[in-house]
């Protein structure tokens, strides 16, 4: 099937991004807006605007007959999802089959086994992976039991959710009952599944993430990205290849991430998500995300690939045009989240409209960003307002591209967390490469708050 027109439930920059590669294959892009956003530089990019609903996600992004009724107003062939809100939705997935409609994503029954993280792991030891020792909850009053043979410290996690949510350390078994408790609410109130389960606690792991595609029979990976540098396990910055790993850990790694894939049958772009634990030298399964992550671009800088491409020719039914051996890495890329936040005050989102936007050029430098002077960034929705790539010969170069690119940026209006990221740059152990996920913590520690306009 040859795709001539594609609905966009989504928004910002990820909307954008989508819009500009369907333009260059001259597919027609149509926006599913919400009222917050009727206005913004992806609506007036697109081909066209359908009004998705008010500005509250869960009457607009978050509603799938909303976005099915807005497909079927503006005839499209396809949706495309993006990255959060309904993008690993089963039930959005299924609906569009029901109306013949392609979903650009996985398959509704590979949504389901990545999508429920019990599930997810059980297809993970199917395949062979290895897995963090854990299991589920069923009862809260089994906790105790299930804790002692895990061990302390250890995770409560929501099976249906992420980013933090439903999501806590327990290092004393006299708070395990409490913590359960509030996992559990957590995961209630923000994913409609109140499901928790168990997983050791593992202190100086490195999340390291390895980028999949599949057509359904081939699946082939696109190497490593590291996402150590997080702050309650929402990512920060990420680089391309994972630094500082070991060539042996990093192929067995691919391998895994491999049989996953072709274990499911994969079709479309996936990431499976690790841990290495950088005490033992082995690495762990942690999740699958069944869909177009945020940090794709590093993966983009140092394959050449469009991965948005990749995606829409998955979903018209072609196979891949490459195999393993035809994917080569060159140089390496690092990425900048860039928030609307004030990083001096508990890192407060900072809605508002932007006075000034002003963004760096030049070779290896590349921004996603809907943000333009005049632009107003609503408080809705997540604060990420830009990406701030950088792709140089090593990494010593790229982090030095960025740190003249981070000095180029003029965001007004709005406070963003540019100078956390320059200050990140200036830290003598980010630099060395190869910082855990509590690295971030540390950091903050070490310093006072500080802040300002970016």
């Amino acid at each position: 099937m040859i795709l001539r027109r594609v609905l966009i439930a989504n928004r910002g920059e990820i909307a954008l991004r989508i819009v500009r590669t369907c333009r260059r294959l001259g597919i027609e892009t149509v926006l599913a807006a919400s009222d917050a956003d009727l206005a913004s530089v992806p609506a007036r990019l697109a081909d066209r605007v359908v009004r998705l609903g008010p500005a509250a996600p869960s009457a607009s992004y978050l509603d799938v007959a909303a976005v099915l009724a807005a497909a079927k107003a503006a005839d499209v062939d396809a949706v495309h999802p993006g990255y959060g809100f309904l993008s690993e939705n089963q039930r959005l997935a299924r609906a569009c089959a029901e109306a013949g409609l392609v979903f650009i994503g996985p398959t509704v029954e590979q949504l389901a086994a990545v999508g429920d993280k019990l599930e997810a792991r059980r297809h993970a030891v199917a395949a062979g992976l290895p897995v963090v020792p854990g299991g589920p909850l069923d009862d809260t009053a089994d906790a105790a039991r299930l804790a002692a043979e895990i061990g302390f410290p250890l995770l409560v996690k929501a099976v249906g959710g992420g980013g933090g949510r439903g999501m806590k350390q327990v290092h004393d078994p006299a708070d395990l009952t409490a913590s359960v408790d509030l996992a559990v609410a957590e995961a209630g109130a923000a994913f409609g599944d109140p499901r928790v389960y168990l997983e050791r606690f593992v202190a100086t792991g490195r999340h390291v993430e390895v980028q999949l595609i599949g057509d359904g029979e081939n699946v082939v990976h696109l190497g490593t990205r590291d996402c150590s540098v997080q702050r309650r396990y929402q990512k920060l910055v990420e680089e391309a290849p994972a630094p500082v790993l070991d060539p042996v850990l990093r192929e067995e790694m691919h391998r895994a991430a491999v049989a996953l894939g072709k274990h499911l049958e994969y079709r479309g772009l996936g990431t499976v998500e690790f841990l290495v634990d950088v005490d033992r030298g082995t690495f762990h399964f942690l999740e699958m995300n069944a869909r177009i992550q945020v940090e794709h671009p590093v993966t983009e800088a140092i394959t050449g690939l469009d991965l948005v491409a990749e995606q829409l020719a998955v979903a018209e039914g072609r196979p891949l045009s490459f195999g393993q051996a035809d994917v080569s890495f060159t140089g390496h890329a690092v990425e900048c989240r860039i928030n609307a936040e004030d990083w001096a005050h508990d890192f407060r989102p900072s809605p508002g409209t932007v006075t000034e936007a002003v963004w760096p050029l030049g070779e290896g430098i590349r921004i996603d960003t809907h943000l333009q002077a005049g632009a107003d960034v609503p408080p809705y929705y997540d604060s990420l307002v830009a990406k701030l790539i950088v792709h140089g010969g090593d990494r010593a170069e790229a982090l030095d591209r960025l740190r003249g690119a981070l000095g180029r940026c003029a965001v007004d209006g709005v406070t963003t967390n540019v100078p956390l990221h320059q200050a990140v740059l200036d830290d003598e152990e980010f630099g060395a490469g190869g910082v855990d996920t509590a690295w971030f913590t540390r950091f903050l520690s070490d310093r006072p708050a500080g802040g300002g306009r970016g």
